[in-house]
């Protein structure tokens, strides 16, 4: 059910700009407005006015004067929630926003609670809810790549994909309950072949759409890069040359580096989350001993790996260092750095070069982290093996853990409904399976919903959104 309350909040950033904007939505949203705004032209009355309209005047407390405003008027069903929506366009001191509100409040409305406004977009019928959490993913974007996907999922593309799904396997199960319906008559309205047909090429689509949640949601909160090696490599220099400032302490004592340092560069619209771990070697210190633990784990959860090697070092203690790293790692991206290439010599270089054979999830780079040599070749790689050249603007990526357990839970689903028309379980059976399908696609855009889910999702939202 809808509260029928008209909600108010400031909608603009809190603290003090030059302007802010306070938004009021509900069935008396226009009339509250009236009684506290005066217009220029005295005779004029908010209630009286064509909706998507602008109107200058002042905002009165009695005979007391709050501020000149804009009014803009949205009606119902033409607005962002689907109700009548009335937004104030004031001065932004914080003094001022706070004697608007509590005039609103004064006069019948009250405060919105977190995510309100677009919750009752949702249930209004305005978005699904896919689309509403992707409102939240667009307010939080920090970069480029972020921004792009969940513009696309406020638009609909991922809306599109689910709705698309579903029809296939409402169709399909209207053939499978017909066929019940008719059953002492043993009838069969579905081609059993085609529905195996049909239902495999639904599984890749779901599987695709699972698989990408990896990369959209590495997009969403920046893509994991775990820098490894041995202590004093120059991994905490190669930080702080990427960052551009001394993020990490940088000394030739060996084991400086006890905890994982993490910060966030953002290159050409794509936001990178580098991990700057502790030393890997056999040590006593149980201090230290705990930072190259959690080195491993970050290793785990990397996507891109930058193992640097000291070039300086002997040739076999590299070739072994390498050698466990790849032991480690699974499907991530492994950039082997070689450091102090000024040091190192072009010798050295081609007898790496030389004993290394690149797997196809490898590439090499030699560098100067300390004097910056080359450093743009790596920012390349970087930009390479983070996979986002490789989304094409079409292209459905999954960036919320809901929906991509909701997915998850679907193609398990769906490989049981392809299992029972591979083996000709009873049709009773095989309807229920496909219901499973519809029932977590259905949880995805809001078709199947709880007080409990939404609750969950909009308590999130930032008040006055």
């Amino acid at each position: 059910m809808i509260d029928q309350a008209t909600i108010c909040a400031i909608a603009t950033a809190p603290g003090m700009g030059a302007i802010a904007t306070i938004r009021l939505s509900g069935e008396k949203a226009i009339s509250i407005a009236d009684k506290v705004f005066h217009s220029k032209k005295k005779s004029k009355k908010l209630t009286e006015q064509p909706a998507n309209s602008i109107h200058f005047g002042e905002l009165l407390d009695g005979d007391e004067i709050i501020d000149e405003v804009l009014v803009n008027l949205f009606k119902a069903p033409h607005s962002f929630t689907g109700e009548d929506v009335v937004e104030i366009g004031c001065h932004g001191a914080v003094y001022i926003q706070q004697r608007i509100l509590e005039l609103l409040l004064k006069n019948g409305a009250r405060i919105a609670k977190p995510g309100e406004f677009t919750q009752r977009a949702f249930l209004n019928g305005k978005m699904d809810l896919s689309q509403a959490e992707a409102v939240a993913d667009l307010i939080a974007s920090t970069n480029a790549s972020a921004h792009k996907l969940a513009l696309s999922q406020m638009r609909g593309g991922f809306s599109k994909e689910i709705s698309r799904l579903r029809e296939q396997l409402l169709h399909f199960i209207a053939m499978v309950e017909l066929e019940l319906d008719f059953s002492e008559e043993d009838v069969e309205f579905a081609d059993r072949a085609e529905l195996v047909k049909l239902t495999k090429t639904i599984e890749q689509l779901i599987g695709k759409l699972a698989n990408s949640f990896q990369l959209g949601n590495a997009i969403k909160n920046g893509i994991p890069v775990s820098i490894v090696g041995e202590t004093n490599v120059g991994k905490s220099t190669l930080l702080n040359g990427l960052l551009n400032e001394e993020k990490a302490i940088v000394s030739d004592i060996h084991g400086t580096t006890r905890d994982v340092i993490e910060d966030v560069i953002n290159i050409e619209g794509t936001a990178f989350r580098f991990f700057d771990t502790a030393g890997i070697r056999e040590t006593a210190d149980e201090i230290e001993t705990i930072g190259i633990e959690r080195t491993y784990s970050k290793l785990d959860q990397a996507k891109i790996v930058l193992l640097v090697l000291d070039l300086s070092n002997p040739l076999e203690l590299m070739i072994q260092r390498l050698g466990k790293i790849r032991e480690r790692i699974n499907s991530q991206q492994l950039i082997i750095i070689g450091n102090k290439a000024d040091l190192g010599g072009k010798e050295k270089i081609n007898a790496l070069l030389a004993e290394i054979a690149l797997a196809e999830n490898e590439d090499i780079v030699f560098i100067s982290a300390k004097g910056g040599q080359n450093m743009e070749s790596l920012i390349e790689l970087l930009k390479e093996n983070a996979g986002i050249g490789q989304i094409e603007s079409d292209d459905v990526i999954v960036t919320n853990l809901r929906h991509y357990e909701a997915l998850k839970k679907t193609h398990e689903a769906v490989l049981r409904v392809i299992n029972g028309l591979e083996t000709g379980i009873s049709g009773d059976f095989l309807a229920q399976d496909i219901r499973e399908c519809l029932h977590y696609l259905g949880e995805i855009t809001g078709e199947i919903s709880t007080d409990e889910i939404l609750g969950h999702i909009f308590k999130n939202f930032c008040i006055g959104k």
